[in-house]
């Protein structure tokens, strides 16, 4: 169990490295240093200078999550007949790691064109979604004989609106992804409009425009979300979702002063790192919030969970 644990946990936060690492290449016009894959020019370790530094770091890590990775799957399948949810988590996660490792490739032979970074990048938060979930199963090992309730709680708690603005945060970030590869970060020179319309006159300002929209979005969601919450869940799932709601606030600042100062390196940084963490924030809220509440009930005594017979003098 606890090497299942090492593995669960280690793959998550290596997922999270890559996502941060994947975002930096993309800002610094890293991706195409590397012409070919997975080779970079030809050679397994190429000279490293410039913008090669990232996109190998970063190939590299996701060499090393793919070990990580068939740990997390072996021993999870191994702790799978003692750990509720574990086995549909394994499954999901396989194809998505795949899925992700042919993303990675294609971005390259397409020229890191803006619909494959955005789908790349989507499927990257699906696999540190997933890879996430399975650390919680790790760690908080929901019973298997309570397999059917190991989720129930969703039913009655904040994880469905915690589930929605993870959700939220999905769709925005990939269309902030979409609009950093395609350039159209300074299409709209003005906040909160347009440059005096609404949706804008151009693709590019369309793009940003939706980008900005979707982030409008999301935080009122996020704070609907945060707000169920604290009316009846854990006191980790109310944590993670406050965590969530004010990296949101700290986003929209950094996507604003991303305009205002004509999109400096740093800033940029920290807005694609701040997205990545938002969004993990709301997944591991809506985990807890789903998996707390049936294994407080499961470790009940027996005799506390059984409802009472009313006694009859019939």
């Amino acid at each position: 169990m606890k090497l299942f644990r090492g593995f669960a946990v280690a793959s998550a936060a290596l997922a999270f490295v890559l996502v941060v690492l994947g975002s930096w290449v993309r800002i610094n016009d890293a991706g195409l240093t590397c012409p070919d894959w997975p080779l970079c020019k030809g050679a397994l370790v190429p000279a490293l200078q410039g913008g090669i530094v990232l996109e190998w770091s970063h190939r590299l890590v996701a060499f090393l999550e793919g070990f990580v990775v068939l740990g997390a799957i072996v021993t999870g399948f191994r702790a799978r007949r003692n750990i509720a949810g574990v086995t549909p988590t394994l499954i999901a996660l396989g194809i998505i790691f795949l899925a992700q490792v042919s993303l990675g490739g294609a971005t390259v032979l397409l020229a890191n064109s803006p619909l494959s970074v955005m789908l790349h990048w989507g499927m990257a938060m699906a696999l540190l979604a997933t890879l996430t979930t399975l650390a919680a199963l790790s760690i908080l090992v929901p019973p298997r004989d309570d397999s059917r309730r190991a989720f129930a709680g969703a039913g009655e708690s904040a994880a469905p609106a915690l589930a929605i603005a993870a959700g939220f945060a999905f769709v925005t970030m990939c269309i902030g992804a979409y609009v950093s590869s395609s350039y159209a970060g300074l299409a709209c020179s003005t906040v909160p409009a347009c440059d005096g319309t609404l949706l804008g006159a151009t693709t590019p300002q369309l793009v940003q425009m939706l980008h900005r929209l979707a982030a409008v979005a999301f935080a009122i969601v996020a704070v609907i979300a945060t707000f169920v919450a604290w009316q009846g869940t854990s006191a980790r799932a109310k944590a993670f979702a406050s965590i969530g709601a004010t990296l949101v606030f700290a986003q929209i600042a950094l996507g604003v002063g991303n305009v205002v100062w004509h999109l400096p390196t740093a800033l940029r940084e920290a807005h694609a790192a701040n997205a990545g963490a938002t969004f993990l924030a709301f997944v591991i809220a809506a985990v807890l919030a789903a998996l707390e509440p049936s294994i407080a009930t499961a470790s009940l005594p027996d005799r506390v969970r059984a409802p009472r017979r009313i006694a009859t003098n019939a």
